[in-house]
């Protein structure tokens, strides 16, 4: 597919042809739906505990007498029936992490690219190089490419637009090697640079032909 690339003030400057594969390809809801499961999942913090009554404090002593009282027999006020005592089945630190295959996990990103594609919302940018670091001037580029709730993707080394961009309640950036679904999709726009378009494309398509 060819994609029309602008510059900063939004006027089309050429134009840049991605793979099918990768920014065309059938959009496979399940595949996000897996993969964004197993991002939001690994966000968890698994820190929840309780303390079974081995972990409780006193008990030492048997309550009364095991007969003669009317009452059912006790052993121990650790007992999970009394106050304070211990708890049954509850929970303790565990991991939420989940880790889907990496077909799965480059297909749903894929399918997400393509989503946007399709719903022209991605825009690729020649470069977004900025004079200086600035907050305010970004939200004017931004307010000029008609983007809200943006992704902005480019280089890691690119710290001016990232140290911009960090104070933008709507936006975010990321370099190409951290791209995934759950950002993609929870952001309206997608702003790409050609050569991280270009980047994205070469990883996806070199692990599909890995696995083929």
């Amino acid at each position: 597919m060819r994609v029309d690339v602008y510059n900063l003030s939004r006027e089309k400057v050429g134009e840049v042809e991605l793979a099918d594969a990768v920014y065309n390809a059938k959009v496979k809801l399940h595949l996000m739906h897996e993969v964004v499961r197993a991002q939001r999942a690994s966000k968890r913090s698994g820190t929840a505990s309780t303390r079974e009554r081995s972990a409780v404090s006193g008990g030492g002593k048997k309550p009364y007498r095991q007969k003669g009282t009317g009452r059912a027999r006790q052993g121990s006020r650790r007992a999970p029936n009394y106050v304070g005592g211990g708890t049954v089945f509850g929970p303790h630190p565990r991991s939420y992490a989940i880790r889907p295959p990496r077909k799965v996990r480059r297909g749903a990103l894929a399918s997400a690219l393509s989503l946007r594609a399709q719903e022209q919302r991605l825009l690729v940018v020649e470069s977004f190089e900025l004079e200086d670091i600035g907050t305010k001037r970004l939200a004017q580029i931004l307010a000029t490419l008609e983007i809200e709730g943006g992704l902005l993707v480019d280089a890691k080394a690119n710290e001016k637009l990232r140290l911009s961009a960090r104070n933008l309640r709507d936006h975010d950036f990321l370099p190409p090697e951290g791209l995934n679904v759950y950002d993609v999709l929870r952001h309206r726009s997608l702003v790409m640079t050609k050569d991280a378009a270009l980047a994205v494309e070469r990883a996806l398509t070199r692990v599909q032909g890995e696995a083929s």
